[in-house]
């Protein structure tokens, strides 16, 4: 069987369509990538990419094709728009480059949306099935990262996503909530609008001890966040509470950042206008393979999202490698993310963007005996292995893709 899987993002960038990608070749499928060139989060070429190439790749036994793409330098509003709509159209263009011969088309749709444009584009042509994998739910989606205020602007945004999800043959939703949504939206049989969670690679699960990090960082709680920093994670508002826990007792509480985005800036910013002083380290994006190091060192790992109700849709993919590294969770979000941490009871939950009940958790397990943060920790580790193993859902997503069982 042939696929072709479509996404603006892909390796050396770090995605877990990376893993996928891997995880279909493993299993037999002769796999063509049609992705951008490397630049995100920051806007800049990765090391040896340029606007010129190189344009033809192979990663794990795919074949990768790329397309040009605008970057998103700075990560102002302006950019980010011009990177968004750049690739599809050179994607589009970029099809008639693709061998064919496929079964089926995958798209690992994060946002913008309008990435799967050029899948739509080759799957109806060519008479194969599309299937969209919706991580980004849009123009929702959008709104967190971008204020977008105009009523032209927002109808022509909430337009142009419902008429993309409906161009889809098939549609993979991370929970039941964001299947319901899309199922209204585009009208498509529950047949067709599959849940399937994300799933994280098995060395999230695996301890890794790194002394020199664990000498540098000891003596201290250590609240670890890994991934993205933008608008939608709230962490100006998780940086408040911090100092909060900290003046309420919580002395050596220590936020350590691990990643990188659009938000940096103003978060060092705010970090300095706080005096936060020692109480939150930006470390820094590292490979998907080095975060195991942060999370053996963590002593709760911190999740947070918006107070959007669109956001709590979905449970965000850092959860399922939060609970495989079996430490305690605290999670400041709405809506699936926040049932999955409450069912699990591996961890301690608030509302989004209150700042005083996160502060009030932190504080909490802060005091909490080790024996109680282990038994949190064990709990987060057990809900990993129920829900989130990636054998049964990658299984799960080529069944779907390739046949829609």
């Amino acid at each position: 069987m042939r696929i072709l899987v479509v996404t603006q993002h892909f390796w050396p960038e770090n995605f877990r369509i990376n893993d996928i990608v891997e995880g279909f070749v493993q299993d037999g499928l002769d796999v063509d990538v049609l992705c951008g060139l490397p630049n995100y989060p920051k806007g800049e070429w990765f090391p040896g990419y340029s606007a010129d190439g190189p344009f033809e790749e192979t990663y794990k036994g795919a074949h990768i094709f790329r397309a040009r793409e605008i970057p998103r330098k700075g990560n102002t509003g302006k950019t980010i728009f011009l990177n968004y709509v750049s690739w599809p159209l050179y994607a589009a263009g970029a099809l008639n480059r693709l061998p064919g011969g496929y079964d089926a088309v995958f798209c690992f749709n994060t946002s913008p949306v309008l990435m799967c444009w050029p899948a739509i584009k080759y799957a109806k042509k060519h008479k194969i099935p599309f299937t969209n994998y919706v991580l980004d739910l849009w123009p929702e989606n959008l709104y967190s990262v971008l204020p977008v205020k105009n009523s032209f602007m927002r109808w022509v945004a909430q337009t142009v996503s419902d008429s993309l999800y409906k161009r889809a043959d098939r549609l993979i939703a991370m929970s039941v909530p964001l299947q319901k949504r899309l199922i209204a939206r585009t009208g498509k049989p529950e047949k067709d609008v599959a849940v399937i969670s994300q799933y994280c690679e098995d060395f999230y699960a695996v301890p890794c001890h790194d002394p020199e990090l664990e000498a540098r960082f000891s003596g201290r709680f250590n609240l670890v966040f890994t991934g993205t920093f933008t608008p939608a994670q709230s962490l100006d508002m998780v940086l408040r509470a911090v100092l909060d826990a900290r003046a309420a007792g919580a002395e050596n509480l220590h936020l350590l950042l691990v990643g990188d985005g659009m938000s940096r800036e103003s978060l060092q910013a705010l970090a300095e206008e706080l005096h936060a002083g020692d109480a939150v380290t930006f470390y820094g994006s590292v490979p998907a393979e080095k975060v195991p190091s942060f999370t053996t060192l963590a002593d709760a790992l911190l999740i947070s999202l918006s107070d959007s109700p669109d956001l709590g849709l979905t449970v965000p993919g850092k959860l399922a490698s939060y609970m495989a590294a079996g430490k305690p969770v605290v999670a400041s979000m709405n809506g699936a993310g926040y049932e999955a941490v409450k069912e699990s009871g591996g961890g301690l939950v608030s509302p989004a963007c209150d700042q005083a009940a996160l502060a009030a958790n932190l504080l909490a397990l802060y005091r909490m005996a080790p024996e109680g943060r282990a038994a949190l920790g064990a709990k987060a580790k057990a809900y990993y292995e129920a829900h989130y193993r990636r054998t049964e859902l990658l299984r799960r997503l080529e069944s779907f893709t390739l046949r829609g069982e």
